[in-house]
């Protein structure tokens, strides 16, 4: 088959590859399903953290992998390690085995993290179709959004019958996934160049990498609001699950709210390519984070908060794909996938800093007060964003 054909091949292969990923099952229950086993709320604040610092430590060096040894190769290796930690959560009773399930679901989304975006982003760039990556972006949040919320209806009502089969049906899903990996081509674009040893390859990928950082402070800029700034909405999203648990609602109930929250993510999503076309990025970002401080905000009032997830969920997918793009077109192919790497190292980073405290706060003083220090930091984030922003535009 000819090699233009095989990346245009990529793109659609995506959608599939989304869809099946990304149908996780577990993901609005398996806070809940970790207090079934017996954990607290600061146990469980420990494990999402021992999943960000095996994230951070790995995220560069799996990002390298990439790089080095081609994307499509990153991604079925992560792949692998998703079974590896399903199972490991489906069979574990102990702290030490939820632990050692959180390590390898880490370095699992560490070797898609920067190769997923950096497979489709190159396979564009030799189509020549670069200026087309947010509306492709946007199509797969869209099939990312689906996924999530068929999953956590899917999901939420599973578990309301066995914890167990929520966690075997999506071994099942994730082996399905791994085959489908293979499909991909690997662009011919964007890996770097070999050195004499494997060391000597990996350290002149990331001098090369920090070099480019150093030399675009903007990269730097934007990697750290947006990861500030999903680290408190990641935050808000998996605390909700067991506040709402708290206050009467049943698990299929917080799926639907969860799930509504996809819903207004993929309806953004889908419209991201057209606001980006008619507004300037920076008019965007501005208007869309003075709107998510309100909504943070809102989620501390608990008549409302269900509302206010759902919209905080549309601004922060518009504001993930804008930013996305942005990110990527100040990035070369050959440090595409190490770079990303930076950006999740950065979330992975302030995950580790801030989750298991919101869980402490919420053990000592209730989730309420850990809902509203949440807001106020939220707020002061994205205050800053806005006058850096403006501060940036007056100095032109």
């Amino acid at each position: 088959m000819n090699y233009y054909k095989k990346l245009e091949k990529n793109l659609n292969k995506n959608f599939l590859y989304i869809l099946l990923s990304n149908f996780h099952l577990t993901h609005g229950v398996w806070m809940l399903y970790l207090a079934y086993k017996g954990l607290n709320l600061f146990q469980i604040g420990i494990m999402e953290s021992i999943f960000h610092i095996t994230s951070f430590l790995m995220e560069i060096p799996t990002g390298m992998v990439a790089d080095v040894f081609g994307r499509r190769v990153s991604r079925y290796m992560g792949r692998l390690l998703a079974v590896v930690s399903t199972f490991i959560m489906l069979m574990a009773n102990s702290v030490y085995l939820f632990a050692l399930s959180f390590i390898f679901s880490a370095l699992s989304y560490n070797l898609e993290s920067g190769a997923g975006d950096a497979l489709i982003y190159d396979s564009l760039k030799e189509l020549d179709k670069e200026g087309e990556y947010t509306k492709y972006k946007g199509r797969f949040e869209i099939f990312f959004q689906l996924a999530s919320m068929g999953s956590l209806l899917a999901g939420g009502y599973i578990a309301t019958l066995d914890y167990s089969l929520v966690y075997k049906i999506s071994l099942f899903i994730g082996v399905i996934t791994l085959i489908q990996s293979f499909s991909f081509s690997e662009p011919r674009i964007g890996l770097a160049d070999r050195e004499k040893t494997a060391y000597l390859t990996f350290l002149k990928q990331l001098k090369n990498s920090l070099r480019i950082v150093r030399e675009n402070p903007v990269i730097a800029f934007v990697i750290i609001f947006m990861n500030l700034f999903s680290t408190m909405f990641t935050t808000e999203f998996f605390y909700l699950q067991n506040y709402q648990k708290a206050i009467g609602n049943t698990e299929f109930q917080i799926g639907l709210i969860l799930a509504a929250g996809s819903l207004a993510s993929a309806i953004t999503a889908s419209k991201a390519y057209k606001i980006e076309k008619r507004y300037s990025l920076k008019n965007i970002l501005v208007f869309l984070s003075i709107l998510s401080a309100i909504c943070f905000w809102g989620m501390t009032i608990e008549d409302i908060m269900w509302l206010m997830f759902i919209f905080l969920s549309a601004t922060e997918s518009i504001i993930y794909i804008m930013v996305n793009n942005y990110l990527n077109s100040l990035i070369p192919s050959q440090q595409r996938a190490t770079i990303l790497s930076f950006d999740s190292m950065a979330f992975s980073f302030f995950m580790i800093s801030f989750f298991p405290i919101f869980g402490r706060i919420g053990d000592s003083f209730g989730l309420a007060i850990s809902f509203r220090i949440t807001a106020s930091i939220a707020t002061v984030i994205l205050g800053v964003f806005v006058m850096l922003m403006f501060k940036k535009t007056n100095n032109k």
